[in-house]
């Protein structure tokens, strides 16, 4: 799932940019980073709770 995560990640972050520079809407990123910061260290904490281990069992 940790890889699926950052695949959905940079590809919706990649199309938000697209669509800024083609004018297609307009976002002030530097207000929205400031803003929702904490959202990218709980998505990344509930990435790493919900990806299994490696499977190996201690001896």
């Amino acid at each position: 799932m940790k890889g699926n995560f950052t695949a959905i990640a940079l590809i919706l972050i990649g199309a938000l940019a697209l669509g800024v520079n083609l004018d297609l809407f307009e976002i002030d990123f530097v207000r929205l980073a400031r803003t929702w910061w904490p959202v990218v260290l709980i998505a990344l904490g509930a990435s790493l709770l919900f990806t299994p281990g490696d499977g190996k069992k201690p001896d």
